[in-house]
């Protein structure tokens, strides 16, 4: 019931679940509505189910995209990934882009969530990302922030909290102009689940 509480906290916080009282309703609308719902329904599962997950590892000269969490995970104790699709030098600033797949994946092109997202073939509705660089986490709920600071490198908005990383990292929670009013306790909370 926690998690649902969290996840639910989480959605509402990035903007994907509202109270409406007019009658008609967007189709977005109606799309959170479902999502959080599900969310609700699913428990544990809420957050494979609710989100579209993304991460990022920028090493070497090297952006490594993961789609699946427990692959990311284990790149991140091994340093390597047994199944990947390059595309070299065609990072925001020349670097090679390895997408990180899956056994099922592995003889795929198209139809790799983590590719279709990065192409905009694919637009998540509610997502997490993370992106480490430098020794720190930094923590997204869009995508088009994310996808900014992977060209930019900068984070304009945002808050740091120094040491909250599972290894003593700092993690610096990436903000849109609006969200950075105030604490980003939903995020905060969805990050601690994440890990």
């Amino acid at each position: 019931m926690r998690l649902v509480n969290y996840v639910f906290a989480a959605l509402v916080a990035l903007g994907l679940v509202g109270c409406g009282s007019t009658a008609e309703k967007s189709a977005k609308e109606e799309k959170q509505e479902v999502m959080a719902s599900k969310a609700e329904k699913a428990g544990g599962k809420a957050l494979a189910e609710a989100m579209t997950a993304l991460y990022e590892v920028h090493k070497d000269g090297r952006i490594y995209i993961f789609y699946d969490q427990e692959l990311y995970h284990d790149f991140i104790k091994t340093g390597h990934t047994a199944y990947m699709f390059s595309r070299i030098g065609s990072g925001p600033k020349g670097e090679t882009m390895v997408f990180a797949l899956t056994g099922e994946d592995k003889k795929k092109r198209e139809g790799i969530p983590s590719v279709d997202i990065i192409d905009g073939l694919k637009t998540p509705a509610a997502f997490y990302g993370e992106t480490i660089n430098d020794g720190r986490i930094y923590v997204f709920g869009s995508y088009d922030i994310m996808a900014d600071f992977r060209k930019t490198g900068e984070a304009t908005y945002r808050f740091t909290d120094i040491g909250a990383g599972p290894n003593g990292q700092t993690v610096v929670y990436v903000l849109s102009k609006k969200e950075s009013k105030k604490k980003p306790e939903a995020l905060m909370a969805l990050f601690k689940k994440m890990q």
